[in-house]
């Protein structure tokens, strides 16, 4: 992520000068950001979304500490700061976006944002894994998970992660169903058949889970700080088991599960939906 820094601030620059742009020609009363620290210019109320105020390297606290003050720097160029996560004890992700100290901009704690409904979830006959991320760190897991797969009973379906298509797997056994890839309305039908989803600890797949109120085994993306993080934080929670991938073990993970009721209550969008009219009340006085 350091190396990169200054691609990200190229980015930035032309993100912010795009918006200075259409700012002029449209005259937008309110702007939203998901995590596009260039789409904030003065005259206009924009809102800027992240759960990571703090930011974990694998350097140390001085190193997370410089990169803070930066973030600090860029979201103080905002109107407004969404944390999408649950203030308090109940924080999905913990000290990442529960800072000792915290920028200089109102924040709000608007709860979980997931894709899912959480409407058609049930306690379902087979095991789901979800498989995402770079490679190869991806395919390493994929391989290992259809290694182990002889071994256990369940019935298993994969999400293999490759939207643009994938070779075929030559060696699933039958009790594997594997796809490519899932739209958001497919992959919510197949999480709520299952009883158990074996997924990487990325921040969008734990809100999907906690919205689909599902047993959960995460297996953080190796050199990934904020998911090794993440998977360790939910598994002292209670709410999760973590397995790291060099240790991770099929059966094993279908014994140690622990209970979907673990996960914390959610309002399902009532946070968000009073932010949005507080919001709208004050970019966009007209509407009320």
């Amino acid at each position: 992520m350091i190396a990169l820094i200054p691609k990200i601030l190229i980015c930035i620059k032309r993100e912010r000068a795009w918006l200075r742009r259409f700012a002029a020609e449209e005259g937008p009363d309110l702007v939203i950001s998901d995590n596009r620290y260039g789409l904030a210019v003065p005259g206009v109320f924009c809102v800027f979304i992240t759960h990571q105020l703090r930011i974990l390297t694998p350097f140390g606290s001085w190193t997370d500490g410089l990169l803070q003050r930066m973030n600090y720097k860029l979201i103080r160029r905002f109107s407004r700061c969404w944390i999408p996560d649950i203030g308090g004890s109940a924080s999905l992700a913990g000290a990442l976006s529960h800072p000792k100290r915290m920028p200089q901009v109102t924040t709000r704690y608007i709860g979980v944002l997931s894709r899912m409904s959480g409407s058609a979830a049930t306690e379902g006959t087979y095991v789901l894994v979800i498989l995402s991320g770079p490679e190869p760190q991806r395919t390493v897991l994929e391989k290992d998970i259809l290694r182990q797969t002889a071994s256990v009973p369940d019935p298993i379906v994969l999400v293999r992660g490759l939207p643009g298509g994938g070779r075929p797997l030559k060696t699933a056994p039958a009790t594997v169903t594997a796809y490519d890839h899932l739209p958001s309305t497919e992959l919510e039908r197949v999480m709520a058949g299952a009883r158990l989803v074996i997924a990487r600890s990325g921040y969008s797949t734990v809100m999907d889970l906690v919205r689909m109120r599902k047993r959960a085994v995460l297996i953080p993306t190796p050199g990934q700080t904020e998911q090794e993080y993440l998977g360790r934080y939910l598994a002292a929670k209670g709410w999760a088991v973590c397995i790291p991938q060099n240790k991770f073990s099929l059966e094993k993970a279908l014994r140690v599960a622990v209970p979907a009721q673990a996960w914390p209550a959610e309002d399902k969008g009532e946070r968000l939906r009073a932010e949005v009219l507080s919001v709208l009340a004050q970019s966009c006085p007209a509407l009320g």
